[in-house]
């Protein structure tokens, strides 16, 4: 009974990470959609998101049906419930990838604002957080999950930075204002990103530790 357990845990763990690696995909890909303008990558990308549900049901499906016939409990347990809740951050990672590539299609019918520099730069850091906290999952590492703690607040300077530059093009040239709110969008779906890569932190400090730190200074 316990190498079963122990086989539908591994499988498990496949999944959240054939998951997470379709999600980090997602990111860059609306990205690339933004940058290089092309609508056809953005429909790619949200055409894709149907595979992320996907996931996340099945996730959902394989958690329910280990709690039911195994009856975990400990770490087994927390391992199981927090890849439940891991599967729903990375859905909505998703859902604002393809949020992103919405707002470059829009984009996409009028004159490029401005040099595209930080929404690239703070897409790479936020795509990086994800990667790291479905790598601190799956590693059982708690090091690494507060890691990506830390790196949040980076994410968060630089949304504050690019909202006040596009404030600056709105108050000076009101013709901007439509191009620069689509903008701010993105970058404040990319602060979300950021945001859900940190919950999944936060839950794998849970899980190899058992400390609730939500809503906590991170240690």
């Amino acid at each position: 009974m316990q190498r079963h357990f122990d086989d539908e845990l591994r499988e498990l763990k496949q999944k959240l990470l054939r998951m997470g690696a379709l999600v980090e995909n997602q990111v860059r890909q609306a990205l690339m959609s933004l940058i290089e303008r092309d609508e056809t990558v953005a429909q790619e990308v949200i055409a894709n998101d149907r595979q992320v549900n996907t996931l996340d049901v099945e996730v959902d499906e394989t958690c329910l049906e280990l709690l039911a016939l195994f009856q975990p409990a400990a770490r087994d347990l927390r391992f199981v419930t927090t890849a439940m809740k891991i599967s729903t951050e990375l859905e909505r990672i998703s859902d604002l990838a393809e949020n992103i590539c919405e707002r470059a299609i829009e984009l996409n019918q009028e004159p490029q604002l401005k040099p595209y520099i930080d929404i690239p730069l703070m897409a790479e850091h936020a795509t990086k957080m994800v990667g790291e906290a479905i790598d601190a999952f799956v590693r059982g590492d708690s090091m690494l999950a507060r890691r990506v703690l830390k790196d949040d607040d980076h994410v968060d300077a630089l949304n504050e930075q690019i909202f006040r530059e596009l404030l600056s093009f709105m108050i000076e040239n009101p013709q901007t204002i439509s191009r620069a709110i689509r903008l701010s969008f993105i970058s404040k779906y990319l602060e979300r990103i950021a945001d859900h890569a940190t919950n999944i932190a936060e839950l794998v400090v849970y899980m190899v530790e058992g400390k609730i730190i939500r809503h906590t200074i991170p240690a």
